[in-house]
């Protein structure tokens, strides 16, 4: 008798039929059928081992009990996982024993999305990232950012007012116009060289079209040292417009005005056969470094600010705003 092949044998078939054991009758029929001390392979396989020559016994019996081990462990550990598994309630056609199929996750929005690829292109550039307050005071949304009182940006019709002025606040609350109101706060709170980004939600009573809204995003940058130039500031917007949509994006530069800067630019991309602005910039006014605490005569600085709605639309060739404000899944569910 081929006592090797037998010992093969009986291990294969008992360990299959242990795997497919779904349940604890189908297990125990196993258990009886493979390992029964009163009958079963086990027994029979126990009974030859009489026929065995004397000198092979040792041999032969200790690879039986190394087989019998092997099979047992496989039945006390399927036992196990049997017994922890969740068991079908009672009259449920609903069997969590069962694979399912998977629900899909939740994602991010796109503009999230934006905005941590933004900071992430930003920190490679060596800008740290800073918040500030959404509801703001008008020192901060215009009086330190050389916007004066008599000046249109300022026209209640064209901001969010909270309150009014008072002999106990002083100041009116508004949501804040712009994220420019982030690098007056940094700069009252610390001494150059600073090189920051603040990214966050802007308002203003814009008319919604397939380009603007009433509440948007904003990427505003600062850098404030002793050498930076208006060459700093391109090269800047350059290298963070070639990371984010790609090495041969045309991108121009167009003299504009803005109280606190000076000289001021507008940030164009191409799009299509024309041009899309991207956001505003410039050198800060010296009253602007001033009204911070700087001398203009030490320390140079430029800002930017980036509409991250309209880069995203770019990005994905996405042409109405306010697709990202519709929470409609079938736009969503395409990032």
């Amino acid at each position: 008798m081929d006592h090797e092949q037998s010992f093969a044998s009986y291990e294969q078939d008992a360990l299959k039929s242990i795997e497919a054991a779904a349940t604890a009758d189908a297990l125990e029929a196993a258990r009886i059928e493979f390992l029964g001390k009163k009958q079963g392979r086990l027994k029979d396989l126990q009974g030859a081992l009489g026929s065995v020559p004397v000198d092979q016994k040792p041999a032969v019996g200790k690879r039986f009990n190394e087989i019998k081990d092997r099979v047992t462990a496989a039945w006390e550990q399927k036992k196990l996982m049997l017994e922890s598994a969740p068991k079908k309630a009672a009259g449920s056609e609903f069997d969590v024993t069962l694979p399912g199929a998977g629900l899909s996750l939740g994602k991010l929005h796109p503009l999230t999305q934006t905005i941590e690829e933004f900071k992430d292109i930003m920190a490679r550039l060596g800008f740290e990232s800073e918040e500030g307050p959404e509801v703001e005071d008008e020192w901060h949304n215009f009086v330190a950012l050389n916007i004066p009182e008599d000046h249109p940006a300022r026209n209640p019709l064209d901001n969010f007012y909270l309150s009014v002025a008072s002999t106990v606040t002083k100041e009116a609350r508004l949501l804040r116009s712009q994220t420019s109101t982030v690098q007056i706060r940094t700069m009252e709170q610390r001494q150059p060289p600073i090189r920051i980004v603040s990214v966050g939600r802007v308002y203003r009573p814009d008319q919604i079209d397939a380009t603007h809204h009433m509440m948007f995003h904003q990427m505003e940058g600062l850098m404030v040292g002793p050498d930076v130039t208006m060459a700093s500031l391109k090269t800047v917007l350059q290298l963070f417009a070639t990371a984010y949509l790609g090495e041969n994006v045309p991108v121009r530069f167009r003299p504009s005005f803005f109280p606190f800067t000076e000289p001021s630019v507008e940030f164009d991309v191409r799009r299509g056969n024309g041009w899309l602005e991207l956001g505003g910039a410039g050198m800060v006014d010296p009253n602007v470094l001033s009204a911070c605490g700087y001398d203009p005569e030490k320390v140079s600085g430029f800002a930017f600010g980036l509409g991250i709605a309209r880069f995203c639309m770019m990005r994905h060739g996405i042409d109405d705003i306010r697709h990202f404000y519709e929470n409609e899944l079938r736009f969503l569910q395409q990032f």
